[in-house]
């Protein structure tokens, strides 16, 4: 999948989304790339800020971003100490060093995550996804 920032020929611009550069250049020459502000088909490229470029196509398999937060869970599940709604107090005690520094789980509500970031103390929220089996 490749995104393209794009132009039409009375200023507005869009993004395009496309399987690859050959999939725009064909749609762009049937006349299938329109804005969605007026429907012009007159349409080009524009510079993007962001660019990545890989060196040679891996042969592994590509894996779904529901796959890779699959896999972040699991690794959560088995590394991680589920301490509950009582996530904001453990934290705050293992930063002041009242308790063992280890890896731990839980919720907070808005306002503890507040308290958290005011003494400093360093988390991430991942959000929690039910997967269907």
């Amino acid at each position: 999948m490749i995104i393209f920032d794009l132009e039409c020929e009375r200023g507005h611009k869009f993004e395009g989304w496309f399987k690859d550069l050959a999939a725009f250049e064909e749609q762009e020459k049937k006349k299938l790339v329109s804005c969605p502000v007026c429907g012009s088909v007159d349409t080009r490229r524009l510079p993007s800020t962001v660019t990545v470029m890989k060196k040679e196509r891996s042969s592994s398999p590509e894996i779904s971003p529901l796959k890779y937060l699959a896999m972040i869970h699991d690794y959560i599940d088995r590394h991680f100490e589920d301490v509950g709604e009582r996530f904001a107090e453990v934290a705050l005690k293992i930063h002041y060093g009242e308790e063992e520094r280890r890896n731990i789980k839980g919720t907070t509500t808005p306002e503890e995550e507040e308290t958290l970031r005011e003494e400093g103390v360093e988390f991430i929220k991942i959000p929690h996804v039910r997967f269907d089996s």
